[in-house]
């Protein structure tokens, strides 16, 4: 007696969860990729005052579910975490202009040798981003 299965002794409701199984996977792998960090920046802005500039991020990061803190004058350290991510970046400004840069993540595969993470960390950078450039009014 032979050990080995052919695919017409399979049934074919087998061959359906086989196939079902393997669509699931397919639809979550693309999720799970990494891409190249991406620094915002320096992005010129209308002269205005470094407070207006200052609150503006705060108000736009606080909009999205960034925790803003004022590391020193002139650079907002700014965190979101969703379900156990967590990303951390600085935001160095002045009067005339503003910068997003990384500074820190857990899972978020973030890899120092080539700069690269999950996926996501550029979305929720760049909508941070395009919050800032809203509230200074600047297309």
């Amino acid at each position: 007696m032979s050990a080995s299965i052919s695919i017409t002794s399979w049934r074919p409701w087998s061959i359906g969860l086989v196939l079902v199984f393997l669509a699931s996977i397919s639809m979550l792998t693309p999720g799970c990729r990494s891409a190249p960090v991406r620094d915002m920046g320096p992005t010129s802005i209308p002269s205005t005052s470094p407070e207006r500039v200052n609150k503006t991020i705060h108000i736009a990061g606080a909009s999205l579910g960034w925790v803003m803190k004022e590391q020193s004058p002139g650079l907002i350290v700014a965190t979101l975490t969703l379900r156990d991510h967590l990303a951390v970046v600085e935001i160095p400004y002045s009067a005339t202009s503003f910068s997003i840069r990384y500074k820190d993540s857990q899972n978020l595969r973030y890899n120092a040798d080539d700069r690269s993470i999950h996926s996501n960390y550029n979305g929720w950078v760049q909508n941070l981003n395009n919050a800032i450039l809203a509230g200074l009014s600047v297309p």
